[in-house]
């Protein structure tokens, strides 16, 4: 029941918006045109506000893609355009409460600030859509304690691909040149390769040789993410194979004699993992411990746990956690939301010197709308000493 009442909400909620937005740019472009078809003009609206319904409708894969296209653009300037319409109503409003404005200039000051509105939100998304290609590179430095490790173990840590999302391929060569310019021992993607559906992928073989282009000393492993699950979930686990990808579901590796690596089923997957569930941590530390190759040798462990809210479990037994997920909210307002729902949503974290050293990237990659306003799609260097 809550859930259907969550959903009314939130469809209420969108409803509204687009109903506000809408009479804005209407009166808008009447001032500026005044012969403007109110009819056309809202069929047109409706259109691309709805746009993203067009994914869910058994309908050509060619239409579909086309209609995801415009709703991951549509859901950018739709946020900008609500924020801006709201704020520059409330300054004309307190302007003319406090007599500011002068009631025979108001229509004016109207036009001009739906003018700015709209300016500031082309602004805003020309301005995400360009950052969102703009691969970043991060470096930590982690001093553990205790371990057998030789100095400069170079792992290089990247999240959210979203691959089969808008521009989401083409962003994955350039993260893949950027990964071979660090020359990692070890790559690690943390969760969400993929975007809930293997088919959304255009040119999986060109994928596949990207993949394989990776150089790394001692590989390239994987965790599932929440959006790597669904009817496709086979696709993808096989993929991954093809592309010499190592995926651990629960499951760990000895990583070039260096340390232990283990890689954490997602607790929440978006149409299920094929019935693979999470394994309590406990079940996964028993296995190391009972593990006879593993006895006497103090290498570092570092998890692989795509979503950072689950980073209360591990104990310090534990060296480093990493993981992805929030996008650190991706565009402005929602690294707001993200600092407040999450203990850390971004960066480097430690709770005290007894507990695992953890990090969390924005992600390489966008979901939803290919823009990134105040933060960055980033891949991480991370240097073990």
């Amino acid at each position: 029941m809550r859930i259907i009442f969550s959903v009314i909400f939130m469809l209420s909620l969108y409803a509204g918006s687009n109903y506000y937005i809408a009479v804005k740019l209407y009166k808008w472009l009447n001032l500026l045109f005044q012969n403007i078809n109110f009819k056309i003009f809202i069929v047109i609206y409706i259109f691309i506000a709805l746009s993203m319904v067009f994914y869910f409708l058994p309908i050509p894969s060619g239409i579909k893609r086309i209609m995801n296209w415009v709703s991951a653009y549509w859901m950018g300037f739709f946020v900008y355009l609500l924020i801006f319409f709201l704020l520059t109503d409330f300054i004309v409003l307190f302007g003319a409460l406090i007599k500011i404005i002068p009631a025979a200039n108001l229509q004016n000051v109207r036009f001009f600030a739906g003018l700015t509105a709209i300016l500031l939100t082309a602004g805003f998304v020309s301005y995400g859509i360009f950052n969102a290609n703009q691969i970043k590179q991060v470096s930590y430095d982690i001093k553990l304690k205790d371990k057998e490790l030789s100095p400069g173990v170079k792992i290089l840590l990247v999240s959210d691909l979203h691959l089969g999302a808008v521009n989401s391929e083409n962003n994955l060569e350039r993260v893949i040149q950027e990964i071979n310019k660090v020359k990692p021992d070890l790559v690690c993607f943390a969760g969400d390769i993929f975007n809930d559906n293997f088919y959304a992928i255009r040119n999986p073989s060109r994928i596949n040789d990207l993949f394989k282009s990776i150089t790394a000393s001692y590989g390239v492993y994987a965790c599932l993410g929440n959006h790597d699950g669904g009817k496709t979930f086979s696709e993808m686990t096989g993929f991954l194979e093809q592309s010499n990808v190592k995926l651990l579901n629960d499951d760990y590796a000895v990583v070039g004699e260096k340390l232990l690596l283990i890689g954490r089923v997602d607790p929440s997957p978006i149409g299920g993992f094929g019935g693979l569930k999470r394994k309590n941590i406990k079940e996964i530390t028993a296995s190391i411990n009972a593990d006879a190759s593993l006895i006497n040798l103090k290498f570092p462990i570092v998890v692989m746990d795509h979503n950072p809210s689950n980073i209360g479990q591990y104990s310090n037994d534990f060296d480093l956690i990493v993981s992805g997920h929030t996008h650190r909210g991706q565009i402005f307002p929602g690294r707001l939301l993200t600092n407040a729902m999450f203990t850390v949503d971004y960066g480097y974290y430690q709770k005290n010197d007894e507990k695992p050293h953890v990090i969390v990237t924005s992600g390489a990659g966008t979901w939803g709308t290919p823009m990134r306003i105040g933060t960055n799609s980033e891949i991480v260097n991370i240097i073990l000493h």
